[in-house]
């Protein structure tokens, strides 16, 4: 959305930052966007951890998929218990992507629509 030399500036100066999902505790995010990407991927604890980072005039977009969970077998997701959890606070929204959503190859599509038909089978 912004050309790469101009990204590239606000990284360097800060106004942009990259960080791993280990160096947000402690800290309070204020008059920020965060965003969390691979949000299937977080235990229960980082999960809490990162939503309260939240500070004034802020707010936090949480991306992930469901269904690519890569988590150790037995462990919850944390992006899965907070949907269950935070549905239906105000201010908080949840939007939920289908196959239809799908911008990459049209056979992507095709493809998470036959594997969502295959695991309701199970």
């Amino acid at each position: 959305m912004m050309q790469p030399e101009k990204v590239e500036r606000y990284i360097e100066s800060g106004i942009i930052e990259i960080a791993p999902l280990a160096f947000m505790r402690g800290r309070t995010l204020a008059n920020s966007v965060i965003i969390l990407d691979e949000a299937q991927n977080t235990t229960s604890v980082q999960m809490k951890m990162f939503l309260t980072r939240l500070g004034e005039n802020s707010k936090i977009i949480i991306a992930g998929d469901p269904s690519q969970i890569d988590l150790m077998k037995g462990q919850k997701s944390g992006l899965i218990e907070a949907i269950d959890l935070l549905a239906g606070i105000k201010n908080i929204s949840i939007k939920r992507f289908s196959a239809k959503d799908i911008v990459r190859h049209s056979l992507v599509g095709k493809i998470v629509e036959a594997y969502q038909k295959n695991s309701k089978q199970d």
